[in-house]
């Protein structure tokens, strides 16, 4: 994941091994170009890393990449290949090299015959000049983005630690709420529909028909991530069958200040109450028994106002990296198109 996710290696983020004595492995240095082998599809495999970093202990390549050391290695600024391997042009050779069924595997004899454009070393410091710009602006926007969210995680965890406290008492959900689920399949979603369709809480397609027109917590009561994401929605959509509906009825509780305190609780509160260690479904009693807080409305709409105005700053963030991010990818295809 190092190598798929990152042009550049990140050397802090690297896991561990044990290597015997005498033991033949790969050992990566400054330098060397890493390709992740393979994927669930071809447009993600043969994705690449460049080790710009110098190496202050050893690192070793696992079975799951490959490598590449160049040769005459001065004749090249290490940076251009970080943008130029991630080029359209380029990824669409690598992709075309793959081959597979469920899993697609880089070809090493129709890879070794990629053609990469490799300008004079003026030209190539001229393009990352212009291409790191770009990319620190967006690192910077993921450095904001993450100390954010880590920010808002710990303020909304005191602001919504209200349990066993002095003066505030809980009620079940059930008392507080209508719980249901939904109604459609997951053939019943259309590729382009008007309404949001909930299949699964991390899962939202589109539907032409919607069942329910309110506001309502939605989350999923099986599969993967099963009570660790949810939507708030506010107006009409469609639910799957295997998707809980959480209407809020009582007058003394905000469905918006219940969402928050949902999100932040209910996770741990399933895994304190399962049967087991391994959470795979969420069932009608255990979410019926969910205990709320039952605060004064203008502490609630006061906690409320507080977490969208950190979501939305959130948000803001996330579009600006948005922005950039598709502008860094305009200017690295027009940079990198050389014509023949």
């Amino acid at each position: 994941m190092n190598v798929f996710s990152n042009p550049s290696l990140d050397v802090n983020t690297v896991g561990m091994v044990h290597i015997n004595e005498g033991e033949k492995q790969n050992k990566v240095q400054k330098g060397d170009i890493l390709f992740s082998g393979s994927s669930e599809t071809p447009d993600e495999a043969g994705m690449s890393c460049v080790v710009t970093d110098e190496l202050k202990e050893d690192f070793y390549m696992n079975s799951f990449c490959f490598g590449l050391r160049l040769t005459e290695s001065e004749q090249y600024n290490l940076h251009f290949f970080k943008h130029v391997l991630r080029s359209h042009a380029i990824r669409q050779a690598i992709s075309k090299s793959a081959s597979g069924v469920t899993r697609f595997n880089i070809s090493k004899a129709r890879f070794g015959k990629i053609q990469i454009p490799i300008p004079p070393l003026s030209e190539q410091n001229r393009i990352v000049g212009i291409l790191d710009t770009f990319t620190e602006s967006i690192e910077n926007l993921k450095k904001q983005i993450s100390e954010k969210k880590k920010q808002y995680e710990h303020y909304r965890d005191q602001l919504l630690d209200l349990e066993g406290k002095p003066g505030v008492e809980m009620e079940e959900l059930i008392n507080i709420a209508e719980l249901g689920t939904g109604s459609s399949n997951t053939n019943e979603e259309l590729p382009i529909g008007k309404y949001p369709f909930f299949v699964r809480s991390q899962d939202v397609r589109w539907k032409d028909e919607y069942e329910f027109d309110e506001t309502a917590i939605i989350t999923s009561g099986d599969g993967v991530g099963v009570g660790k994401i949810f939507h708030y929605i506010e107006g009409k959509y469609a639910l799957h069958q295997r998707a809980y509906r959480i209407h809020i009825l009582s007058e003394k509780i905000i469905p918006k200040f219940f969402f928050y305190y949902f999100v932040c609780h209910f996770y741990n509160y399933i895994q304190k109450n399962a049967y087991n260690s391994s959470v795979t479904s969420v069932r009608k009693p255990m979410l019926q028994k969910f205990p709320v807080p039952m605060i004064n409305l203008q502490k609630q709409l006061t906690i409320v106002n507080h977490l969208d105005t950190f979501e939305a700053s959130i948000a803001n963030l996330e579009q600006q990296l948005s922005l950039r991010q598709k502008q860094y990818e305009y200017y690295r295809n027009m940079l990198l198109t050389f014509d023949e």
